[in-house]
């Protein structure tokens, strides 16, 4: 037998388990991909899903010019690329119908039921959406410019990348909604309900959120240049690296700017403000022009080289950095996931304990049949789910201040209900 034979026998056992193993991973992971996908919702909004998709008629790719076409019964309808521009629609049920694509352009949703509907790219310029239902309605990249949508209900809607340039909102619920790069400069948004809602990376350049109630919203990294805060109430608010140019905040309540780029206007006095650094060190500055003057001595040195031990060089250079970076890189990661692990865990500690303190108060206000302030209360309650969602999205150590602030809140609201507690013994 030779030896590159026995090396094979010998090693094969070995080697093809684990390929097999390694190979079941990643299907597992390939197929996990496409049901996140294919499946986007979880299986507590599937649970509650009022019936099956395309369990309706299926009128997919069809035009319709009258109302009097469309079936009475349209849930859970299949209306995919259909054409109901200008059509009253008033009061009609739409619950957990498909429109993905269809075109609804100035079309008359007054009061009408798209609960859990999938109206993902659907076109709805210029229509009426007028108290609107929309719990858990897909609208990722939707079209809504100049939609009139006063007290809409969003809660817990997905309107990701959607378009809705100069839309009113006026009243509006949009209580945990994904907003995520959405365009909303210029829309109207005064008195939304907007807590916990994401506005990550959003357009809202000259945007009035005027009254709105905002607690634990996220503005990371938006554009909220001229927007309006006019007594908002903000507190758990996220602005980390969000553009604030000449947004203004008057009498608006718990700004917290920490991170923020840009100056606001009409700031409150509590205001806490801690920009974000966005000026270079100054040793960069002064070592770009001596980059720039060695830059030709180095230059000609390399010239005088042959092509060939050139391209050697290069990637003997280029290999070793690969190999160095991979390796410096690697045990940054083991380092990184070590200090995140233990934070994390102090984080999750104290949520828990948080957690515990609301269950000791809310214990004692039963057995002693008083109550503390509502609006402290609802506070507190509403700190606690937005600590234990930052711990889910937590991924850096940084990214744990939103808990821990979410907590400090929620703690100094249970402290002035206990103080209200202890006036009433009193």
């Amino acid at each position: 037998m030779f030896p590159q034979e026995a090396l094979v026998r010998r090693y094969t056992p070995r080697v093809t388990p684990l390929f097999f193993a390694l190979l079941a991973v990643l299907i597992t992971v390939l197929v996990g991909i496409v049901l996140a996908i294919m499946l986007p919702a979880t299986a507590s909004d599937a649970a509650a899903r009022p019936c099956a998709i395309g369990s309706g008629p299926n009128l997919a790719g069809k035009r319709f010019t009258r109302v009097e076409q469309l079936p009475q019964n349209l849930r859970c309808a299949t209306l995919t690329n259909a054409k109901l521009d200008e059509l009253d629609l008033t009061q009609r049920d739409l619950t957990g119908a498909v429109l993905r694509g269809a075109s609804l352009k100035e079309a008359d949703l007054t009061q009408a039921h798209v609960e859990y509907a999938d109206l993902r790219g659907a076109d709805l310029t210029s229509a009426d959406l007028g108290q609107l239902q929309a719990k858990h309605a897909d609208l990722r990249a939707a079209i809504l410019i100049d939609a009139s949508a006063g007290q809409a209900e969003f809660p817990h809607a997905n309107l990701t990348k959607a378009t809705l340039t100069r839309a009113v909102f006026t009243q509006a619920d949009f209580t945990d909604a994904k907003l995520a790069d959405a365009d909303l400069n210029q829309a109207a948004l005064g008195q939304i309900k907007g807590r916990t809602a994401d506005f990550t990376r959003a357009k809202l350049r000259d945007v009035k959120f005027g009254q709105a109630t905002l607690q634990h919203a996220v503005f990371k990294e938006a554009d909220l240049t001229e927007a309006v805060f006019t007594q908002a109430e903000l507190q758990g608010a996220d602005f980390t690296g969000a553009i604030i140019e000449q947004a203004s905040f008057i009498q608006a309540s718990d700004v917290n700017l920490t991170g923020a780029r840009g100056s606001g206007a009409n700031l409150p006095s509590d205001t806490i403000v801690a920009p974000a650094t966005e000026e270079p060190p100054a040793g960069d500055k002064t070592e770009g022009p001596a980059r720039e003057l060695e830059q030709p001595t180095g230059s000609k040195g390399l010239f005088g080289l042959s092509p060939a031990l050139l391209v050697v060089l290069v990637s003997a250079f280029g290999l070793s950095m690969t190999l160095l970076i991979w390796g410096i890189s690697s045990g940054r990661r083991k380092r990184h996931h070590a200090t995140f692990s233990m934070a994390r865990h102090a984080a999750e500690e104290d949520v828990t304990r948080f957690g515990e303190e609301i269950d000791t108060l809310d214990f004692e206000m039963k057995v002693n049949a008083v109550s503390g302030p509502s609006h402290d209360w609802r506070a507190a309650l509403d700190a606690y789910e937005a600590a234990k969602r930052a711990l889910m999205l937590a991924r850096t150590p940084g990214e744990l201040h939103a808990a821990a602030a979410a907590v400090h809140h929620g703690r100094l609201a249970l402290h002035r209900v206990r103080s209200s507690m202890g006036r009433t013994y009193n």
